[in-house]
């Protein structure tokens, strides 16, 4: 019998659980959905990650709202994809940060994305006639960018770690508190999306960077927040094994349904019951497949192109 498309079954909803990490800091986790975070400044309050509709962020904002009511100033993105960033518009911040490679991404592809995850993911994206069209950046960087938070709440530095999850990934870091949000750089307790990755790059030097930090709390893309020395490796080296058997699996097949095959079988056992597994892994397949065979930057996903791939390898 065919899966169900990508997650276009996953209807029910997730339960949410917002975190206080740390004075002022705050991360929303929902069961493996896209996890969003928030730091206050002494007037203001730093976003991270927009969700994919206003209708869903506006949701999330009044669950901030229980425990500060500081305006939004600045937006921070992680990275292009849709359930990232098309609810900016509820936020009202008045500075939004990306990479200035994810800006170059959102020209290059931001529609077709955004067509595609909707009809991967349809459940995320809450009132989608809400979003009032493509996000844009109105401040990017190359290295690294640093918000002052004002009075003795010290910076939030914001640094690129190199490719990864896609080119322009970047993760936020509180060096006073120990936290950091990595974006879809690093999950914890959940499957990984490769689809318009850098596989080797990811999996050793931009981890590498990741790792360095030092960080004492860690909040990945999806799945549960990391807490303490052991759990943060935990989760960066979930990361990475999930990375380098995907490179071994891959590089070892003659043809790209046995390359599924062969990760299918052999990922399955370890992370198969995590979320968003089987919904990712023809995309990543299909992109490794790819990168391991010349094709430098990923192809862009369009709606058609993934029931092609998906067809291909996972009915």
């Amino acid at each position: 019998m065919a899966k169900p498309f990508a997650s276009s079954a996953d209807l029910g909803e997730k339960r949410q659980l917002l975190e206080v990490l740390a004075d002022g800091v705050y991360a929303l986790t929902a069961e493996g959905d896209p996890n969003v975070g928030a730091i206050e400044g002494e007037d203001f309050v730093v976003c991270f990650e927009a969700l994919a509709t206003p209708v869903a962020a506006r949701r999330w904002l009044e669950r901030l709202r229980a425990h500060t009511d500081k305006p939004v100033r600045y937006l921070v993105l992680s990275h292009y994809h849709a359930v990232r960033v098309l609810g900016a518009s509820a936020f009202g911040a008045d500075v939004i940060v990306t990479h200035e490679k994810t800006r170059e991404l959102i020209a290059e592809r931001g529609e077709q994305d955004w067509a595609s995850e909707y009809a991967r993911m349809p459940r995320l994206f809450q009132d989608p006639a809400s979003i009032p069209g493509l996000t844009w950046p109105t401040a990017t960087f190359s290295d690294r960018f640093t918000i002052d938070l004002g009075g003795d709440r010290g910076d939030l530095v914001l640094q690129h770690c190199g490719r990864g999850h896609t080119e322009g990934d970047l993760v936020a870091w509180l060096p006073r508190q120990g936290i950091l949000f990595a974006g879809d750089l690093v999950e914890s307790q959940a499957a990984l999306y490769t689809g318009d990755a850098f596989h080797r790059e990811w999996s050793s030097s931009t981890l590498d960077r990741v790792a360095s930090f030092g960080a004492r709390t860690l909040v990945g893309g999806r799945g549960a927040v990391a807490r303490g020395k052991e759990g943060v490796e935990a989760a960066i080296g979930q990361t990475r094994d999930f990375l380098a058997v995907m490179l071994r699996e891959v590089g070892a097949a003659g043809s790209l349904k046995e390359a599924f095959e062969r990760t299918h079988r052999t990922l399955e056992p370890r992370y198969g019951h995590w979320p968003i597994f089987e919904h990712c892994l023809p995309f990543n397949v299909s992109r490794l497949w790819d990168e391991l065979h010349g094709v430098e930057r990923p192809r862009i996903w369009t709606a058609e192109r993934d029931r092609e791939v998906w067809d291909e390898l996972q009915s």
